[in-house]
Formats: structure tokens, sequence, C-alpha cells
């Protein structure tokens, strides 16, 4: 949560770039940084600048940058949002995903309007001081803004943005401007050593731009000798403290522990001028509660089409593993592949998650899960789409052999799940879902209603296809109960099956606001149910 501002002081921006390669771990850093310097009662606030060229991440493949995170506003994002809510347990919003499409798309847009008076529009200085407007926008109301640069130092797309954030310190003042470059250094088995070259080289490329980092992250897979941080120490222009080695861990929740006791906590006690020791109770529960082997064992089958990058799901992974935490359950997740599904899967399990998803390729498999939970009393927790494949299960038992989604196909006369009004032949473009917190109303004593000790929620959405209520009859003959909509009725938010120890499903993604404190509850029943066959 948000801590109170105590600094009293110019506001002070971190700024996280990588090098080397992608996906080092920028991210996690940045998120760590934060949760140490809340822990030290620091107001913290995060942004991502992403160099992609598009507007948002709605239209990218999952399979290949992971999950797209949504805001509470509606904004979809990259994955590494995702990582900045659960550490930092903020909701964030538009101003915290910056690409370089939405801040073109701007610049061109004001350009057609005339706002620029006839001048040349340029890279620099408009884009950078674009870039940093949107930097001030994002940082207002903390002490410490932390800031996250995709990608990697030196790719072209990326330029712009590190020109951006060389010109940033001229605007606040370099004494309040803080640079943290992460980069990698292989193992190479054949000769049994650590290579740093392509570290240095990433550093020096930076140097190149005009930027001397203030601190270096050094990832590696193993623990590497302290000679790697002396050498990355005397090539980078910053002291040895200020290199913190990070090797692989055994869970992204230590990282803010071993960012505490490195030197790095004394760069970040002198940058922001307070030396308060940081309370890390909530990390170290964390760790304990991760640690503890539990008496009971709990397996998921997770029913997905994803089956190569597991940061497609990786807010629902994260919400059952705080979940088991919460229960007190060993977790085993086994990824059940959507395609080739079948009962002999399903039965290998103690419980079915059905995730959300968009496109044809492996429904058929997502709603046979559905329906052999309806069956034989499997726990089930559906999400989104595993609402949707739910319904379309529940509505064929009900006596509509062919209904099925309007999404898969358009020709079925029992369209159990249907377009939303106004949403026809946009079904290909971005930005005509429904998208951010939505309210729904539970129907009281209802599964759902007693997972959230609430008749009355709000949870995440991005979908564009709605349950048809015109087959109500059908879908409760099938074994399902509408048991939460939106405020007005109009829209159906839950279902469940009402003598089934544990079936479940949301329209939401409630994935997104769990917390590895506070896991949430729509996970929590799944899990207990489970845990009781």
């Amino acid at each position: 949560m948000e801590g109170e501002t105590n600094m009293g002081q110019s506001k002070k921006y971190i700024f996280v770039t990588g090098g080397v390669l992608s996906g080092v771990g920028k991210g996690i850093t940045a998120a760590s940084m934060g949760a140490v310097l809340q822990a030290k009662g620091i107001n913290v606030s995060i942004q991502k600048c992403d160099p992609y060229l598009n507007v948002d991440a709605g239209l990218l493949n999952p399979a290949e940058h992971g999950e797209c995170f949504v805001t509470k506003d509606g904004a979809e994002t990259d994955l590494d949002l995702g990582h900045y809510e659960r550490f930092l347990d903020l909701e964030l919003t538009q101003k915290n995903a910056t690409l370089s499409g939405k801040l073109l798309s701007n610049l061109i847009a004001d350009e057609r309007a005339g706002k620029f008076g006839g001048k040349t529009v340029q890279l620099v200085p408009h884009l950078t001081g674009a870039i940093q407007d949107a930097i001030e926008l994002a940082a207002d109301g903390s002490d410490v803004h932390i800031v996250e640069i995709g990608g990697t130092v030196g790719d072209y797309e990326g330029l712009s943005f590190v020109e951006a954030i060389r010109e940033f310190a001229g605007r606040v003042g370099r004494e309040n401007c803080l640079y943290v470059h992460v980069v990698y250094v292989p193992f190479i088995g054949t000769s049994k050593e650590f290579k740093t070259k392509p570290a240095q080289n990433a550093l020096n490329e930076l140097r190149g731009f005009g930027i001397v980092p203030d601190c270096v992250v050094v990832r590696t897979d193993d623990p590497a000798p302290a000679g790697v941080a002396k050498k990355i120490a005397m090539f980078s222009g910053v002291s040895e403290d200020a290199v913190i080695m990070l090797h692989n861990a055994k869970t992204v929740f230590q990282i803010p522990l071993i960012i505490a006791d490195s030197g790095v906590l004394n760069v970040l006690n002198k940058f922001t001028g307070n030396d308060t020791t940081p309370d890390l109770k909530k990390w170290q529960d964390i760790m304990l509660a991760q640690s503890t082997v539990r008496e009971r064992d709990v397996t998921v089958g997770l029913v997905a089409k994803y089956m190569d990058n597991e940061d497609t799901y990786i807010s629902v992974l994260e919400a059952l593993k705080s979940a088991a935490w919460h229960t007190e359950v060993n977790l085993e997740i086994k990824w059940i592949n959507a395609e080739t599904a079948s009962d002999t899967d399903f039965d290998s399990v103690d419980a079915l998650l059905v995730p959300g998803g968009f496109g044809e390729r492996g429904v058929p498999g997502k709603i046979a899960a559905a329906d052999y939970a309806l069956r034989t009393g499997k726990p089930y927790l559906g999400l989104c789409l595993g609402l949707q494949v739910a319904v379309i299960a529940a509505a064929r038992r009900g006596g509509l052999a062919d209904a099925h989604s309007a999404e898969f196909d358009k020709a079925t006369e029992h369209d159990v799940v249907y377009i939303m009004a106004g949403q026809e032949g946009k079904e290909s473009t971005g930005g005509t879902l429904r998208l951010g917190d939505y309210d729904a109303v539970l129907r009281d004593g209802s599964k759902a209603a007693t997972a959230y000790g609430a008749t009355e929620v709000v949870e995440r959405h991005r979908h564009r296809y709605e349950v048809n209520q015109k087959f109500v009859q059908e879908i409760e003959q099938g074994g399902l109960v509408i048991s939460g909509t939106s405020p007005d009725g109009k829209l159906v938010e839950f279902v469940e099956s009402p003598e089934h120890p544990y079936f479940v499903a949301t329209q939401a993604h409630p994935e997104l606001k769990s917390r590895p404190n506070r896991a949430h509850p729509l996970f929590v029943g799944v899990l207990r149910a489970a845990s009781k066959r």
C-alpha cells in the first residue's frame, strides 16, 4: 500500500535499464527496490516505458510477450505491471504504462492539429520531451518514482527513451536521478568460468549514450565468485558496494531481502536521505510461508493452450501460490494441454482451473474440462473464458447440443455466449473490450458470496463476449445458476453449481488482484475444496 510522504525534499527518480539480453529481470529489480523503499516508509510510484510501436499491449501475442496485464482503469499493459502491483500492493493506472506507439500517435495528432506552429517535429526534442512529460505525470504524488525502460540498451527502438532519461537529469537535477543498470553474466560450462565481457560491453554502451550508472545489478544463473563483482565495478565506474550480485533465487519474493542485505541499501539511503531501517517482516513471512512443507498436497490442473511460456499465465500461477500458502497446502500445478485434454488428464488432478484466453484453439478441451467437473464433482475455477466454456458445457447438458459461443461458431442458433451490443465487426481490433474494474452483485448465500464474505465486489475484466441470458433456463438445467451480475442485472458476472463442492466461475480476472500476502478468496476456495477430497 502507499506509504506516507516523509522525505521533505525534491522528488527522486530511479531509472532501471538492461543490458546484454532482454528478460534479464529489470521488472523484478525495479519492483524489489520499490518494496525496500516502501519498507522504509517512503511513498513510491512506478512506471514501465516500452519502446514497442504498439499503442498498448492488447494485441501482443501472449505466447511471445507473456500475459497482458489489465489495470483498474482498463489499460492493457506489459506483465511487469503485474509484478509492480504484487510487490508494491498498488493499483496502477494508464499513466503507469507508456509505449512508443501511444506517444507517437499523440505527437502526430498534435502535428496534424497545428499545435507545433509549423515547427519541424523530431524525435529530439519532441518525442524525448513527451517521454519526460509522461514520467513526471506518473510520478505525481510520490516521493520516489521508479521507471523501468523496456528492452535492452542499444536497441534502435529504445534510443529515444535512453536519451530522454539522460536529458531528464537536466530537467530535475542529476542529484535527483539514480541510474540502475541490470546486466547478465553467463557461465560457460566448457571452460567453467563466468564471462563478464558481454556485461562490460553493455556498460560501455550505456556510458556511450551519456549515462554513467550509479548501481549495477549483475544477474547470473548460479552464485558467482566475488571477483566478478570486482571486475564489473572496475569497468562500470561504480564502487564495488554498488554492485549487487543477483543469482537465480528460489522465489522472486526473496529479492527485496537480498537488496536490503546488500550495499545497494546504502546507495538508496544516500539517494533518498532516509536511513531508516526497512521493516521487511512482510517479505520474511512470505519466504517462511513459501519454504514451509505442509501435510496436505493439492494438484491443480491448469487447462491451457499456451504451453511454451509460463509468463502467459503468470498472474494465475502467482494467485495459486498465494492461495496455497494461505490454505497451508503444498501446491503442484499440472499443465493440461487444452488441445489434447481428456478425462484421463482431468482424473489425475485434485482441481481444475480454466484461465482466460482468446481464439478457438483449445476451446473444446476447456469445454470438456468444465463438463467433467460438472459430472464428477471435481472442484473447478473458471476465469473469463473459463466461465464462458462452463456456460457452454451446462447449456449442452441442459438440452442444447449445439450450444456455443458466437466467438467460435457464428452460425450456431444457440449462442449462449454472444457479442456485446455495438461490438459486431470489431472482433479483431484493439480497444473494444470491456476492460478494467466493474462492480458485481452476488446472490446472498452463494458460494461466490461465501468466498468473498460480501455480496458486492469489484473485479477487473478483459473480454468482449457476454453470457446470453435468453438461455438461462437451459443453463440451469445443465447444473449452473447465475450467482452474480452487474448492478443492473444485464451482465452475468458469476456462475456456479449449487450442489457441487466447488464449481465457481467468473467473467472477471480475479488473479490480477491477488497479492503474495493477501490471497484472492476464489483461489483460496478452490484449493480448500480440493484439499478436502
